[in-house]
């Protein structure tokens, strides 16, 4: 386990301190813009702004690796990232804050695509599982903290987002000082969407709907729980009870995921992310503070785990030199999802309520399980006692290229395409 972890254990240090400011953030803005009456489309925009930057990062952030390798990458666009909450709490108005969050979503990108690349580079598929929901273990347990720190001081005021600056800005020290071998810089660094699809169709959407389900949480949740209690503690218990399952449940459904088929595991969350996501909707009017917070967390442990899964899926049919395009190209599908999250739940919300917009991340967990299903029974059912078209054929079989090999090489997890 030590040398498993010893060649990314400055990255993941440093991951650390990074997304506890920007856990800070992510709770401090929409509630924030909640006591200064900015309207629920405007903080919709403003979590959209957040994902097009981000996008934008995705398609970008593979190049900038390319030119001029991973430190010098990550240390750039920590400085950037750190100026922009105390520009934040110096214009108060619904344009500058989304035309900050756009340059904080394109700067989180880029060192998103650092970062999961740099794990990827470190890992093999027996162990990739495991590396990737550690770190998102880590991500979501600082996040909750940094959620948190939203109680030390009154959101109206400064000092919150000067802690969040401070934050993102030391996170640089332990990959700067860091004596860790660094990922080789890549030949390629552009986004290849029709490859990625080739590589995992079932990862490339399961990235998706974690960006759809998940960009519209952290925008909207907020606005959900205003619905529920007046005042702003409920925002910061909820969304940290969501981050907490979140973070617990990371480790186990990793680690099974290492043992046993990935897709199986991918089905199962997304059938409960489902299910628990029709209880909140449904019970919205009658929530109570512990029954909101049990839910909250019962939802992160199934939402939240699916973004790691699928990259562990995807990563695992990709060639090495492949780490940093799919990286980008993964996070990208995520980025789209999470443009369209915000906009699509604010819409149900002003137009129906507040509860819709869980029966939103409801309805894309159902319609991903369902895809991920359908595939797999086909496989089942293009074994040698069926006739299969010749495409199918070739992808039941381990001697072709690793394009066609999404599903037979997760039941040899040693193979590497």
């Amino acid at each position: 386990m030590k040398k498993t972890f010893a060649p990314v254990a400055a990255l993941l240090i440093s991951v650390s301190i990074l997304l506890t400011g920007q856990g800070l953030q992510g709770t401090l803005l929409p509630v924030r813009a909640t006591l200064e009456n900015f309207p629920t489309l405007a903080i919709g925009a403003m979590g959209a702004a957040y994902f097009v930057g981000f996008t934008l990062g995705c398609l970008k952030g593979g190049e900038l690796v390319r030119r001029v390798g991973h430190v010098r990458v990550f240390l750039a666009m920590s400085a950037v990232a750190s100026a922009s909450p105390l520009v934040h709490a110096l214009f108060v108005n619904p344009l500058a804050w989304s035309l900050l969050r756009f340059v904080t979503g394109f700067c989180f990108a880029v060192l998103y695509v650092v970062i999961e690349s740099w794990l990827n580079d470190r890992s093999s598929n027996e162990t990739r599982g495991i590396i990737f929901s550690t770190y998102a273990m880590i991500t979501l347990t600082v996040l909750a903290i940094g959620q948190m720190l939203t109680l030390l001081f009154d959101p109206a005021d400064f000092q919150l987002f000067i802690i969040a600056s401070v934050l993102v800005s030391i996170r640089a020290l332990p990959v700067a000082l860091s004596t860790s071998p660094t990922p080789e810089q890549p030949h390629k660094g552009s986004i290849d969407i029709p490859r990625l699809f080739k590589v995992s169709p079932s990862g490339s959407l399961g990235c998706l709907v974690s960006g759809l389900a998940n960009g519209a949480f952290w925008a909207m949740a907020p606005v959900f729980t205003s619905s529920v209690s007046s005042g702003t503690s409920l925002a910061a218990w909820f969304m940290t009870s969501a981050v907490v399952g979140g973070a617990v449940s990371q480790w186990p459904v990793g680690l099974l995921s290492d043992r046993v088929s990935r897709r199986a595991v991918l089905v199962s969350i997304t059938v409960g992310g489902c299910a628990v996501g029709i209880a909140i909707s449904y019970l919205a009017p009658d929530l109570t503070f512990v029954r909101a917070n049990l839910l909250a967390a019962l939802w992160g442990a199934m939402a939240f785990p699916l973004y790691t899964i699928s990259v562990a899926y995807a990563n695992d049919r990709a060639e090495a030199h492949e780490y940093v395009t799919v990286s980008s190209g993964l996070l990208l599908m995520y980025g789209i999802g999470a443009i369209l999250g915000p906009f699509i739940a604010s819409v149900l919300i002003t137009f129906r309520s507040p509860g819709e917009l869980f029966l939103f991340s409801a309805l894309t967990h159902a319609l991903l399980a369902i895809y991920v299903l359908s595939r797999w029974i086909r496989r089942v059912q293009g074994s040698p006692d069926h006739p299969i078209a010749f495409s199918d054929a070739l992808a039941a079989t381990q001697t072709v290229s690793h394009i066609y090999e999404e599903e037979t090489l997760q039941e040899n997890p040693g193979q590497k395409g």
